[in-house]
């Protein structure tokens, strides 16, 4: 760090950083907190909180004015500076692979409204919501995508909460029940594909055929259930319809999950969920108020549609 940067080590630069953190929660034009509230709240003097204040302004990442009685209030604010600042780094976010165009949408409307929101945001690509879920409680990543139905189940084991949920038809289309072509579904030793991998597809699974002892479970990676059937490996499965349609067969049939999914079930199997860890993240505490969710599905209907091309 050279010239004003360097400022930023000292008593009075590290009670700016600290600032900075607390700014990226305040929209331009609202009136800030009394310098003895946020002197309190970081442990540190008024004048400490002041000579903080005029670094912000130097920095350029605040411009503030006085009103009077009124206090003083956030004219403008660079939330990238504040950030920078603050020390909060990169928020990493874990999604499935994807191989999906629904998939690509959400992380295009994911990175778009987070650099909205002034945060660096970076993606890793994990298989399986467990991986994800795992990886999110050791501190490896700061949210993970999955469904809601997934989600309403982990957040009831772990110490996992619901940061968002983007609605129906954001993580998948739908599933379906995939069965070899003419094939009755009450035989018994019935085969079916299951990836314990995949919280979703397993439950599901599960769900379809409760009840039937009789049935053979064949463990098989998600992402090749359909070299399953062709293989001869299984008679059925759930599978997820963007991922099926176009990559099966003729000797395939493709069947509504039935009343054993209710209308409920299936819509939070479709819905993407965003889901952080319960102590939170400084980094997702400090932008979580101002990220602009419904960008998100903006943009990944965008793309669904040929009318954004995808980057994340």
């Amino acid at each position: 760090m050279t010239g004003l940067d360097e400022r930023f080590l000292t008593r009075n630069g590290l009670a700016a950083r600290q600032l900075a953190v607390l700014l990226l929660n305040h929209e331009p034009e609202t009136r800030l907190p009394r310098v003895r509230d946020f002197a309190q709240e970081l442990g540190v003097g008024n004048g400490t909180v002041q000579a903080a204040l005029q670094l912000l302004e130097q920095a350029q990442a605040i411009e503030t004015t006085a009103r009077g009685h009124l206090g003083t209030f956030l004219v403008r604010s660079d939330r990238s500076i504040l950030w920078r600042l603050s020390g909060l780094g990169t928020l990493l976010a874990a999604m499935p692979l994807p191989y999906s165009r629904r998939y690509e949408g959400l992380a295009t409307g994911l990175r778009a409204a987070f650099e909205a929101a002034g945060a660096p945001f970076a993606i890793t690509f994990m298989r399986g919501a467990g991986a994800r879920t795992t990886a999110l409680l050791d501190g490896k990543v700061d949210l993970v995508v999955l469904s809601r139905f997934a989600a309403d189940r982990l957040v009831e084991e772990h110490p996992v909460e619901l940061v968002a949920d983007l609605g129906p038809a954001t993580y998948v289309g739908a599933h379906g029940l995939l069965v070899r072509h003419g094939l009755n579904t009450d035989v018994p030793g019935l085969r079916v594909a299951v990836d314990h991998a995949s919280e979703d597809q397993r439950m599901l699974a599960e769900l379809v055929f409760a009840g039937r002892a009789d049935v053979t479970w064949v463990e098989a990676s998600y992402m090749q259930l359909g070299e399953v059937f062709q293989h001869d490996l299984a008679d059925a499965t759930v599978w997820n319809l963007d991922e099926a349609l176009g990559r099966l067969g003729p000797g395939v049939d493709v069947l509504p999950l039935g009343d054993e999914v209710t209308r409920d079930l299936a819509l939070r199997n479709s819905s993407a969920a965003v889901i952080g860890r319960t102590d939170g993240a400084a980094a997702l505490a400090a932008v979580r108020d101002t990220l602009d969710f419904e960008a998100v599905t903006q943009c990944q209907s965008e793309v669904l549609q040929g009318e954004r091309t995808p980057w994340y």
